[in-house]
């Protein structure tokens, strides 16, 4: 009996060198265990023939644990990675909030302070005009206190009924022009010159220039000389606002249908119409 037979050759595809020389191996060992086995059957001899067994290595690898932990590491990578893209992307929204919120603030800023700048050149404009008017209207109080007081044909300005008013000379011109030279100064509480002034402040300041001390209060001020008519008025005049002896405000007529006063912090000295805020009353101290 031949100890090796014919076996098919079926292509098949190529194995790895490791597989084949195990393989190889362990059909060798067969082979010659057979060889072995057929020899001693041939040859006779008293005593008996030991059977003989070949063990084969038994390869002991625990790949299910190496692979689990694989899987596990693998899956906490992927988890790690997750969680550090989604800060990265928390961290870029917040950046991209930030710099937008920025942008709207700086661009506010940037209207208000437009708007503020507008609204200052507007009111510089204004005052440049109502310096130009009082400026213009000065000069002219000026040049017609300069006439003679005995001049009979000298026209004065009307008042609101109808009166005459001659133009302020000798005392009352002083008074007068004192305080409309003072028109565009500040208001200020307690003030009493020279660069501000409140309301009865301005009018002791006006006649201290024709040599008369006044009190310094407006109540006392709105007392201090003989009662005259609001359709009788003359330059100098002292006008008030309120009771006579508890006036709340006091101001110096300047001819015109005019006077000047310190009204408020708001518009400082200014000159107005008596229709813009007519007095209660008013005395002559001159």
């Amino acid at each position: 009996m031949s100890l090796t037979a014919h076996i098919p050759s079926h292509r098949k595809p190529r194995r790895s060198a490791s597989k084949l020389a195990v393989r190889a191996g362990v059909a060798g060992g067969v082979l010659s265990t057979l060889a072995m086995a057929g020899t001693a059957s041939a040859t006779p001899s008293a005593e008996p023939a030991h059977e003989t067994t070949l063990e084969m290595p038994v390869l002991d690898l625990d790949l299910s644990a190496e692979v689990s932990s694989s899987v596990a590491k693998a899956a906490e990578n992927t988890r790690a990675a997750a969680v550090d893209g989604e800060l990265n992307a928390l961290e870029e929204t917040a950046r991209t909030g930030a710099a937008a919120e920025a942008k709207q603030l700086k661009a506010d800023a940037q209207e208000k302070a437009d708007a503020e700048k507008k609204a200052k050149e507007e009111a510089d404009r204004k005052a440049e005009a109502e310096r130009a008017s009082r400026s213009k209207a000065r000069t002219a109080l000026q040049s017609n206190s300069g006439s003679s007081s005995n001049d009979s044909s000298s026209t004065g300005s009307s008042q609101g009924k109808g009166t005459v008013t001659a133009p302020a000379t000798g005392s009352a011109a002083a008074i007068v022009n004192f305080a409309r030279a003072q028109v565009g100064k500040a208001y200020v509480m307690g003030g009493t010159g020279p660069s501000s002034f409140d309301c009865s402040g301005l009018v002791q300041a006006a006649y201290r220039q024709a040599g008369i001390t006044l009190p310094r209060m407006s109540q006392a001020q709105s007392s201090a000389g003989t009662s005259v008519s609001l359709s009788a008025l003359q330059p100098g005049d002292i006008l008030y606002w309120g009771s006579k002896g508890s006036a709340y405000h006091v101001a110096v007529y300047v001819g015109g249908g005019k006077f000047v006063g310190a009204q408020n912090p708001s518009t400082g000295i200014v000159e107005r119409s008596l229709s813009y805020d007519k007095p209660t009353g008013a005395v002559r101290v001159l």
